[in-house]
């Protein structure tokens, strides 16, 4: 195959100006290529009453046509989206083979599970995905500290090693929250009563939500660390 695959939003490819648009261009692709997706199925399976096929269907559109944008211009496939566009096209063919309500249950877990699998995949090339996500938080829009940023994801600063040791940390901590989810949704949808499923499942999903969070702290505060102290150096470039 001769595309390559790269997260959507690069770090190395921000420049360090500004601080809002740094922030919204960090997160724009997670929001086009997840959240929309994600919302927009709920928001018309559930609040307007559509078929769980015809909402999978519409909340498709938005990844397929950023997928084949990615293929066809920039000859790179765009992760996020061709993971969501995957998610959607597996829900669809479950939905017409079977109503089988365990199945259904089991098939929600295909998110979290193939987002998980590509962090994890991610982290393991080098490039990984949660580092857009992470960086507006950790460089809180400052110019300065956006610079360093640069520096030591660009592999220019003397901290560059453990600054991608603990990104890479950092995913390994959130692609297993995920996968663990994903591993407890699947087997509760088989072993439990599908009326509990039915609400434990969320409850699966914000407990993850959360480890990733307090757990992540252990690679993203070394992380801030760092940005500090190459903040106080005066650039080299």
């Amino acid at each position: 195959m001769s595309q390559t695959v790269s997260a959507p939003a690069p770090v190395t490819t921000v420049k360090a100006a500004g601080a809002p648009g740094q922030a919204g261009s960090a997160l724009r692709p997670l929001l086009l290529d997840v959240a929309v997706p994600l919302g927009g199925y709920y928001l018309l399976h559930s609040a307007f009453g559509m078929s769980e096929f015809a909402a999978l269907a519409w909340s498709g559109a938005v990844p397929a046509v950023r997928t084949v944008v990615g293929l066809v211009r920039e000859r790179r496939l765009n992760l996020w989206a061709s993971m969501m566009l995957g998610v959607n096209v597996i829900g669809l063919a479950l939905t017409t083979v079977t109503g089988d309500a365990r199945l259904m249950l089991a098939k929600d877990g295909a998110l979290s599970g193939s987002l998980a699998l590509a962090i994890l995949v991610s982290a393991l090339i080098g490039r990984p995905l949660m580092t857009p996500v992470v960086m507006p938080f950790l460089t809180r829009g400052d110019q300065a500290r956006s610079a360093a940023w640069q520096r030591l994801a660009g592999g220019r600063a003397a901290g560059s090693r453990a600054f991608h040791r603990h990104e890479r940390m950092l995913s390994a901590i959130w692609g297993t929250a995920l996968l663990t989810e994903c591993a407890a949704r699947v087997a509760g949808a088989f072993t439990l009563p599908v009326s509990t499923m039915a609400w434990l499942s969320t409850v699966f999903l914000v407990a993850a939500l959360v480890v990733g969070s307090v757990l992540g702290q252990i690679a993203a505060d070394p992380m801030e660390k760092l940005i500090g102290a190459e903040t106080a150096e005066p650039s080299a470039c």
